[in-house]
């Protein structure tokens, strides 16, 4: 998801700095701990109206993206 940028901000004065869904406080680790425990995206949603699939999906990329951009970084050291 290449768009994703649009979603996901990162503002020092935000939640410490975490990403969070543009104009929310809302981070993309919560959205995947929510989806860890077990939550649905439309469950998500109802708890959440201010979020929508295109928000969680942004955040599902944006944290896939990052764990690709680490082990490439840890294993340009180990290396």
């Amino acid at each position: 998801m290449n768009d994703m940028r649009m979603y996901i901000g990162i503002d020092p004065q935000i939640r410490f700095g975490k990403p969070c869904i543009k104009g929310t406080r809302i981070t993309v680790g919560d959205i995947l701990q929510w989806l860890s425990s077990g939550m649905t995206e439309q469950e998500i949603i109802e708890d959440y109206p201010e979020l929508q699939k295109t928000h969680i999906r942004a955040a599902l990329a944006f944290a896939a993206e990052r764990d690709a951009i680490t082990r490439v970084a840890v294993h340009e050291i180990v290396a």
